[in-house]
Formats: C-alpha cells, structure tokens, sequence
C-alpha cells in the first residue's frame, strides 16, 4: 500500500510548505491596513475608585 511508505508523502509536505511559505509570506506582509490607529488624546483618562455599598 503506498499510503504506509511516509518517504514521497513527506516530502510532498515539505515543498508544499516551502512553497506556500515563499510565495505567501511576502504577500501577507506587504498588506497594509487601510486604518491605521493614531493617537487620538495624548492626556491621561481619569481614573476614580469604586465605592462598593456593601463593603
């Protein structure tokens, strides 16, 4: 049975992989974001504690 030899299999895996991450890898870096965060408020948010009623 061919499917028990791992020997072609394999190394049909590993091109595959080689392959896709080649071709792949420039592309999905290239993408740019079409919004880009920018600071919006450079001050700090205020911040109070909570008074819990039953503490």
């Amino acid at each position: 049975m061919p499917q028990l030899n791992p020997a072609p299999w394999f190394m049909i895996l590993i091109l595959t992989w080689i392959i896709l991450l080649v071709m792949m890898t420039p592309k999905v870096l290239a993408h740019l974001s079409p919004n880009n965060p920018s600071p919006s408020a450079t001050e700090k948010a205020k911040t109070e504690p909570w008074h819990w009623t039953w503490h």
